[in-house]
């Protein structure tokens, strides 16, 4: 790989991690959405057991992408993990107690026989199911907005925020962009694994999702255009192959910095034109019956979400609003050049080998999961 220069693979590992977050948001995303919509789908116990038993047997292979993303952020942005988890420490934790939920619900929801058992269960299960993704959000809000943190000449980071100032009303609105988006990716996944009036439903409720995305999504935008304080750097302060230093450049701020990109590069748009294409596109398929089709315009639609906040924000990953040159970029926050050349390697033998796997599962176990089915297989279903 010696054709491959440090800013190349620092640039190609931006690309990789965007993969990954946009995978987790379609894999998870699916179930997630799913157990979102469960109480409201399912009017009764056989209908709730319809949505469950359409993903329980992917939901823990689809953990594989959040795990993935999450350990190559570590290896590839050590500085931004270690930055991350501090300030965000109990907005992490508040995840990870919501996704305890989903395991425990999945296997110990149906074992007891009684209606009330069962109904907690769900509700716990939309807990397990919508928090996260609600809290993602808010994170990404907060990257926008800029994160209170600094270093030390030392290179020892410091978070002066606190948890109830994430939960801010810019930040609030991106955690519903989040959750909504999430949500109607779960109901073109029902429509398109469930029928008769789950699936109806589902449709319903997917519509409902629809319209929260495109007006949510389209006010954030206009708030990150003309309200809040974007990031840039300092044309020369930098050297993208430079060896990682936080503290070797200059940033300015100023409002609308983040449609910068978009000037430079006006080919760019066509990302979040792609995210209203994808979501509007997928509901007239699911309504017209071509779920499988459907299915793939949502998930369109989410990379183009997702991709739209990481254009926007390129190069920078964790900016600050306290020390603007302690802000972490892709260039200046990456691991080693030798370990970015490792971990190419291993992603190329493994994320293949990863969406074989998972494509052959659900290839496996494809079809429509019916009340009747619920029904006749009883004791052998979730």
């Amino acid at each position: 790989m010696e054709f491959l220069d440090y800013s190349v693979l620092k640039f190609i590992w931006w690309l990789l991690l965007g993969v990954l977050l946009i995978g987790f948001a379609i894999m998870d995303g699916q179930d997630m959405g799913a157990g979102c919509l469960l109480p409201f789908v399912g009017r009764n116990d056989n209908e709730r057991r319809v949505v469950i038993n359409s993903i329980a047997p992917h939901w823990d292979g689809n953990q594989v992408w959040f795990l993935t993303g999450g350990g190559a952020i570590f290896a590839a942005w050590p500085y931004a993990y270690a930055t991350a988890f501090s300030g965000f420490y109990w907005a992490m934790m508040a995840v990870l107690w919501a996704m305890f939920f989903r395991p425990v619900g999945f296997d110990y929801r149906s074992k007891i026989n009684n209606a009330r058992w069962r109904t907690t269960w769900d509700w716990l299960l939309f807990v397990g199911s919508f928090v996260p993704p609600l809290i993602f959000g808010v994170a990404f809000g907060n990257l926008l907005l800029g994160v209170p943190f600094h270093f030390d000449d030392d290179l020892r980071s410091f978070y002066t925020g606190s948890f109830w100032a994430l939960l801010n009303p810019f930040s609030l609105l991106c955690g519903v962009v989040s959750a909504a988006m999430i949500t109607f990716h779960g109901g073109i996944y029902l429509a398109l694994r469930t029928d008769d009036q789950v699936r109806k439903r589902a449709l319903r409720a997917s519509s409902i999702a629809l319209i929260v995305v495109v007006i949510t999504f389209s006010l954030a935008g206009i708030w990150v255009k003309m309200g809040i304080n974007g990031y840039s750097m300092v044309e020369g302060s930098y050297l993208p192959g430079a060896s990682p230093d936080p503290l070797n450049k200059q940033v300015v701020s100023a409002t609308g910095a983040w449609m910068n990109n978009y000037q430079k590069y006006p080919l760019l748009l066509v990302i979040p034109v792609l995210a209203y294409v994808g979501f509007i596109v997928a509901w007239l398929l699911a309504k017209g019956g071509k779920n499988f089709v459907a299915f793939w315009f949502s998930a369109l639609g989410l990379g183009g979400v997702i991709s739209t906040a990481g254009v926007s924000m390129f190069p920078f990953i964790m900016p600050s609003n306290t020390d603007l040159r302690s802000s972490l970029t892709v260039w200046d926050a990456s691991s080693s050049e030798f370990t970015l050349k490792v971990m190419l390697v291993v992603a190329l033998i493994f994320v293949p080998l990863m969406l074989f796997y998972t494509s052959w599962c659900y290839r496996v176990m494809r079809g429509k999961v019916t009340t009747d089915m619920i029904r006749k297989n009883d004791h052998s279903l979730y």
